[in-house]
C-alpha cells in the first residue's frame, strides 16, 4: 500500500508542478502555448514512450477487447474537453474559485466512478474513503474563500459584484460542467487498467508499463478535441506567426518540461492505482489531485502570494490545509482497511 500512496503523492506533486515553467514563455499568446504544450503531452509523449518502451505495442492494441477501447476512447474525450472548459471557468470566475470548483468536482465525481468498475470495497474501508472524500471537500471549499478573501477590500467589493452576475453563474456552471467531463479520465483508467495490464504482460512487458499503455489511449482520446480546439483558436486570432519568434527554442524547452511533468503525472497515477489493488482507482485519484491542490497553495505560500492577506483569508487556508491533509489519511487508512 505504501508504494501505492508514494506514486500518487509523487504524481500530484507533478501535477502541481506541470504549469509553472508556463510563466516565463515570451512573445507567445495563450493558444501558443498551450497548443505546444498539449501537441507533446497528449500526442507526442505517447507515441514516443509507447511505441519506444513496450514490446509489440501495436500487436497490444489490436488484442484489446473493442467495447473497452470504445468506452475510453469516448470518456477520454470527455476529459479533454473537460480540461479545456476549466481555462473557460477560470476567464469567468478567477483562480481560486475556478480551480477549487472544477478540483472539487473532480475529486469528488472522480473517485466514486471507479466503484461502477471495481464494486465496493468492505463497509469499514467505504466508510473511511468516503469520509475522506467529505473533508477534502470541505479543504476545496475553504481554499476557494480563502482564495476570494485575499483579495484587498477594494478587489473585494468587485469580486463581491462579480459573484452575483449572471457571467459568474455562467462560469460555475462552466466549471462544474468541465469537472464532470474531467472525470473521464478517472473512468477511462478503471476501463482500461485490467485488460491492458493483461495483454502488455502477455507480450513479455514488465507490469509497469501498462501505465504508459494507458496513457497512451487516454491522451491521444483527448487530443481529439484539445488539439483542433487550439488550431482553430491560432487561425482565428492570426497566432500562427508568433511560432516564428526568437523565442521559440526558449519557449519550446519550457512546454516540453511543461508536458513532461503533465504526463508522467498521469503515468504515475495509473501505476499508483494498479499497485493500490481493488479501491486504487478511487483511493489514487483522490491522493493525486489532492496533493496538487497542496503543492499549488504552499508553491504560493512560500512565493510570498499571502504576506498581506487578512487574518481570516490565512485561518481559511489553514483549514483548507489541514481538512485536505486529513482527507488524504482518512483515505489511505480506508485503502488499508480493505
Amino acid at each position: 500500500m505504501l508504494e501505492g500512496i508514494l506514486w500518487a503523492v509523487g504524481a500530484g506533486v507533478m501535477l502541481g508542478l506541470y504549469a509553472l515553467p508556463e510563466k516565463y514563455t515570451k512573445g507567445y499568446s495563450y493558444e501558443n502555448t498551450w497548443f505546444l504544450f498539449f501537441l507533446i503531452a497528449l500526442v507526442v509523449l505517447p507515441l514516443a514512450t509507447a511505441y519506444g518502451l513496450i514490446n509489440n505495442f501495436s500487436d497490444i492494441l489490436m488484442s484489446l477487447p473493442a467495447d473497452v477501447v470504445t468506452v475510453m476512447i469516448a470518456t477520454s474525450f470527455l476529459w479533454g474537453v473537460g480540461v479545456q472548459l476549466w481555462s473557460k471557468a477560470i476567464n469567468y470566475i478567477g483562480v481560486s474559485l475556478g480551480f477549487s470548483i472544477f478540483i472539487g468536482a473532480v475529486i469528488i465525481i472522480g473517485s466514486v466512478l471507479p466503484f461502477i468498475v471495481d464494486g465496493l470495497p468492505p463497509r469499514n474501508s467505504l466508510v473511511l474513503i468516503m469520509s475522506g472524500l467529505a473533508i477534502i471537500l470541505v479543504g476545496i471549499v475553504a481554499n476557494g474563500r480563502a482564495g476570494i478573501l485575499r483579495k484587498e477590500q477594494v478587489e473585494y467589493k468587485n469580486v463581491v459584484e462579480q459573484l452575483s452576475s449572471g457571467k459568474t453563474v455562467r462560469g460555475i456552471l462552466i466549471a462544474l460542467v468541465g469537472g464532470l467531463f474531467a472525470t473521464g479520465f478517472s473512468f477511462a483508467n478503471a476501463v482500461g487498467v485490467k485488460p491492458i495490464t493483461e495483454a502488455v504482460v502477455a507480450q513479455g512487458n514488465p507490469e509497469w508499463m501498462s501505465a504508459i499503455a494507458i496513457m497512451f489511449v487516454i491522451y491521444l482520446s483527448g487530443a481529439l478535441y484539445v488539439i483542433p480546439y487550439f488550431v482553430i483558436q491560432l487561425c482565428r486570432n492570426n497566432s500562427w506567426s508568433r511560432f516564428r519568434s526568437s523565442y521559440f527554442g526558449k519557449n519550446l524547452g519550457l512546454t516540453f518540461v511543461m508536458a513532461f511533468f503533465n504526463y508522467t503525472a498521469s503515468a504515475s497515477f495509473a501505476y499508483a492505482a494498479f499497485t493500490l489493488g481493488n479501491s486504487g482507482n478511487t483511493v489514487g485519484y483522490a491522493i493525486y489531485n489532492t496533493v496538487s491542490v497542496l503543492l499549488a497553495v504552499l508553491g504560493g505560500i512560500l512565493a510570498g502570494e499571502w504576506n498581506k492577506s487578512s487574518l481570516k483569508a490565512q485561518t481559511m487556508l489553514c483549514v483548507a490545509l489541514f481538512a485536505m491533509i486529513l482527507g488524504v489519511i482518512f483515505i489511505a487508512l480506508g485503502n488499508s482497511a480493505a
